[in-house]
């Protein structure tokens, strides 16, 4: 697995996003979330990824863009570590709660965190 975040392991079908929701399970580390739901996709990826940054605690687009950046940044960095173990396909939203604007070491950790507490759920 690359330190990529191609076109293919974005999640982008609203078909699937709404059933993640629906039926998937989530973990938490404040201020971050991870819903995610085993799936099969046509390509061969272990998983496809969102995020997403609620309006209502930023009204601003730039500052929710910029939270958006720094969670897939820092996803692309991690995601070798945690998932070359796995063989399953999964659907992963990565949600930010919080109501301040994150540096990057903070989301960081707290991802690291997040991505722990799944593999323990997951397994």
């Amino acid at each position: 697995m690359s330190l990529t975040y191609s076109k293919k392991e974005k999640l982008k079908s609203k078909k699937c996003i709404e059933q993640l929701f629906s039926e998937g399970q989530s973990v938490s580390a404040y201020p971050l979330r991870l819903v995610f739901l085993k799936t099969e996709f046509n390509e061969n990826i272990v998983a496809k990824t969102g995020v997403s940054v609620s309006k209502r605690c930023f009204k601003s687009a730039v500052d929710r863009n910029r939270i958006k950046r720094l969670l897939r940044e820092v996803y692309r960095l991690n995601k070798v570590v945690y998932f070359n173990k796995i063989e399953t396909q999964y659907a992963f939203m990565i949600l930010y709660l919080g109501k301040d604007k994150p540096t990057f070491t903070q989301i960081e950790s707290k991802m690291k965190l997040l991505f722990e507490k799944f593999s323990k759920k997951a397994s």
